[in-house]
């Protein structure tokens, strides 16, 4: 295989690779503690990593880690032995620089850094054997109620983020994109805990956590306290989300004041209005992009499926749509947008259910796409759905394709996964003056496509205007607050000086009526607990600037994010904390540096990874290697180059839409010399290279299909079937041997370019009692093309046994060997 060139890499994920014996310590985060303190509508949270090294040689740590999206982390602290050492706010080259020429002098120190608003590196260098290291940061947050409902998230895990940038050409800021992670099911090694401590001026009506088993004790009508179940101690490979609501539904609101040295700052938070109700629903255009890239492999794509069904079964009669699906590449359902009939809502959920799974994440040409569709219609209003997992390095371009694209549309973003890109998300609905959803489970689509159909009715609330009568209020972001769809509160935060007095005034349109609300001030006293508010206000101005900023990086709005951080003590894009030991060690030229493996968040396949990686990466190699049982060969050696180095890798590609399949039905009976095992969507392709004499012929596939028989038989290992009933066991057989030709026919179409595919995979699936493949796991491979991997996985899930009723679950095991190196 040709050597893949340093310059050449494709900055990726990959598989945790164990180094057995190495003396090194490759896990060195050994616990993550959150303690939670919300007050009012104020999250305050202090979190503490454990580092340790329990090897032989001093390393430097490497840890990635989320964070909420509009968290204003303030404050760092490292203790290393008796010593604490309160970290200092520095810019970011500088952090840098003093960090490094700690590590070279045999100091301890820690680094922290922004990547993403909600993508932190921390790094601690000259962690000596034996020795235990602990980094507390504090963040603040605001909480914002929606349909009267608040939510609290901690992320535990940063997913992985697809990328199509090469390793040499992007900035220090996306290196964490190649990071390790854990193969698909496996436990984080650090523990994971999180209390949080709950006082409201209302009282609680009720308290859920959707994401994991806690304990709840009411301390109060409007006290409450939430430990972490013991049984969740590894749980830190998925979001902690936690619901509650106050009595009547009723919201926290009012106007908060502080008052500091220099500056003072103010919070309004008011009660919405109620939502009108609307007798006749004014007709939509619905663009639906969804993601059906290797992430989404497995769980994610299951849930899109039925949010997908829910969407499309909830069109009215005079609604139009289309759909888009991406993964490496885009379909469109058809040319234009299609009226939401009966026969084409059957054909856009047949075309859903066909999908599975694979390949990369191109969303920004699917959006581009998308946005530049025509439209049939300009009185009807548009509306673009976007259903992914976000794990894409993309944010700052989707922003501002969806800016400069939108016009009078609205874009409603929906995550779905235990642990989604929630910067993308929220960031591509914020952007699209829409809102964004998050789908952690089937069990939660119902209520989202609820909401989703009364957001879209009409907004709660348009052209919105806030005066101040009376009170000197500055800087008060947002300016021109959007027009609201959810039923949240309407904030504003800002600076004011001389008295607390006068008025506040939100003025805006409900669907049936003028609104207007004031907010007397007189009586209001600043309080030094609402000290946060200088931290809430300085990261809503740094997420405004850094918005303006993404559309083109100009000098002025670094400068003044530069300034805000390090006015604010606040981490941003270019300011970063620093702390270093002032105890001098004996400076170690062997320094290990060690990246802290990620556990793949919960069901999410490892797909996520290895169609992510380029040139052969994210094999699990971690995985010890399966005692295999049987081979089932594809050998092409008999197929010489030749013939097939011209077959169209557009027309045998396995990312070629699904829903083009039906378009060339029509060719079946023009072309009566096709084998019938020929998949319908490649016969029109394979035709036409067949008559410029360019395709494999069909003496060449055949024995490409005898040759994979020869080798599939008895040696496949079945379990879960009684050994006597020889009949199930042929029918498995005679039906993994069909799934072969399909393979064989691919095989023969990647051979275009000489691509490399010695190697073998060990397979091992499950047949449900639905009689279908419930899962495939591939458990070691060594064949180094995760295309190859995904469509093997995508074809035996195709596959159905209905005469296997009588077992509840049977597994398969086998492997395949392929002997072809172009």
């Amino acid at each position: 295989m040709t050597k893949v060139l340093e310059e050449e890499k494709i900055l990726s994920p990959y598989f945790f690779v164990k180094e057995e014996f190495s003396g090194k310590e490759q896990f060195p985060l050994k616990s993550t503690e959150a303690v939670v303190n919300i007050s009012g509508v104020i999250a305050d949270v202090k979190l503490t990593q454990t580092y340790k090294n329990e090897g032989y040689q001093t390393i430097e740590a490497i840890y990635v880690f989320p964070a909420s999206t509009m968290a204003a982390l303030h404050a760092m602290k490292m203790k290393v032995g008796t010593r604490t050492i309160v970290a200092e706010i520095r810019e970011r080259k500088q952090a840098s620089e003093e960090y490094e020429e700690a590590k070279i002098s045999g100091k301890t120190a820690s680094l922290l850094e922004q990547q993403r608003p909600n993508v932190f590196q921390m790094n601690v260098a000259n962690i000596l054997p034996g020795e235990e290291i602990k980094v507390d940061l504090q963040y603040t947050e605001l909480l914002v109620p929606a349909d009267g409902v608040y939510e609290f998230v901690y992320p535990a895990v940063v997913g992985p983020r697809y990328s199509n940038q090469l390793e040499a050409d992007v900035q220090p800021s996306d290196r964490w994109v190649k990071n390790p992670y854990l193969p698909e099911g496996e436990l984080p090694n650090n523990t994971f805990d999180i209390t949080v401590n709950l006082s409201t001026a209302i009282p609680l009506q009720e308290m859920m956590s959707p994401s994991h088993k806690v304990n709840i004790n009411y301390e109060g009508a409007a006290c409450s306290n939430v430990r972490l179940a013991e049984s969740e101690k590894f749980g830190g490979n998925r979001d902690f989300i936690l619901k509650y609501r106050l009595i009547g539904g009723r919201i926290d609101s009012g106007v908060l004041l502080y008052e500091g040295e220099k500056e003072k700052f103010f919070l309004l938070m008011t009660q919405p209005p109620e939502r009108s109700k609307i007798n006749r629903i004014l007709p939509r255009e619905y663009i639906f992009i969804v993601d059906v890239s290797g992430s989404m492999y497995g769980f994610p794509m299951d849930t899109a499926k039925v949010l997908m069904e829910n969407l499309l079964k909830d069109l009215t009669p005079d609604d139009t749509f289309n759909i888009l699906l991406f993964s490496f590449a885009s379909g469109l359902m058809a040319d234009e947008s299609l009226p939401a009939t009966n026969e084409n809502i059957r054909d856009g959920l047949a075309l859903i259910r066909e999908q599975h799974g694979s390949g990369g994440t191109e969303l920004l040409p699917a959006l581009q796409r998308a946005l530049s569709l025509p439209r049939k219609d300009d009185g009807v209003s548009r509306t673009i759905v976007v259903i992914t997992d976000g794990f894409v390095n993309i944010e700052a371009e989707a922003f501002d394709l969806i800016r400069q694209h939108m016009g009078d549309a609205n874009l409603f973003a929906f995550g779905i996964g235990s642990d989604v890109n929630r910067h993308l998300i929220e960031g591509m609905a914020r952007v699209g003056m829409g809102e964004p959803f998050i789908i952690i489970g089937e069990g939660y689509v119902q209520e989202k496509v609820h909401k989703f159909r009364r957001y879209i009715q009409s907004p709660v609330l348009t052209k919105i205007t806030v005066e101040y009568n009376g009170f000197d209020a500055f800087d008060a972001e947002p300016s021109n607050p959007p027009d609201m769809f959810a039923e949240r509160p309407i904030i504003v935060c800002g600076k004011w000086k001389g008295m607390p007095s006068g008025e506040i005034t939100i003025s805006g349109l409900t669907p049936d009526k003028p609104y207007k609300q004031t907010v007397d001030l007189s009586g209001i006293e600043p309080l030094d607990t609402n000290k946060a508010l200088r931290f809430l206000w300085a990261r809503n101005k740094i997420a405004m600037l850094g918005d303006y900023n993404s559309l083109c990086e100009r000098d002025n709005y670094v400068k003044e994010i530069t300034d805000l951080g390090l006015a604010y003590n606040l981490l941003t894009p270019y300011t970063s904390f620093i702390a270093v030991d002032f105890e001098s060690r004996k400076a170690s030229k062997d320094i290990q540096t060690v990246i802290q493996p990620l556990p793949l968040p919960e069901d999410v396949s490892n797909f996520s990874v290895g169609c992510l990686a380029g040139s052969g990466m994210g094999m699990i190699k971690s995985v010890p290697r399966f005692l295999k049982k049987s081979f089932c060969c594809l050998d092409l050696s008999d197929i010489q180059p030749n013939d097939h180095r011209n077959v169209s890798n557009e027309g045998l590609d396995l990312d070629v839409p699904t829903f083009l399949r039906k378009s060339d039905i029509s060719f079946l009976n023009e072309e009566e010399d096709l084998s019938k095992d020929i998949p319908v969507f490649l016969r029109k392709r394979v035709s036409e290279k067949r008559k410029e004499g360019l395709s494999p012929s069909y003496e060449q596939l055949e024995r490409i299909k005898q040759k994979a028989e020869e080798k599939v038989g008895s040696g496949v290992d079945i379990t879960g079937l009684d050994a006597s009933d020889k009949s199930q066991i042929g029918i498995i057989e005679t039906a993994l041997r069909d799934c072969l030709e399909d393979i064989a026919l691919h095989v023969s179409a990647l051979i275009k370019k000489k691509v490399h595919l010695a190697g073998e995979v060990d397979i091992k699936c499950i047949i449900g009692n639905r009689q279908s493949i419930d899962r495939v796991d591939i458990l070691h491979s060594s064949l180094k093309n995760s295309d190859m991997q995904a469509y093997i996985c995508k074809r035996i899930k195709k596959l159905r046994f209905p005469s296997l009723q009588a077992y509840d679950k049977v597994v398969v095991s086998f492997t395949l060997v392929f002997s072809v190196s172009g």
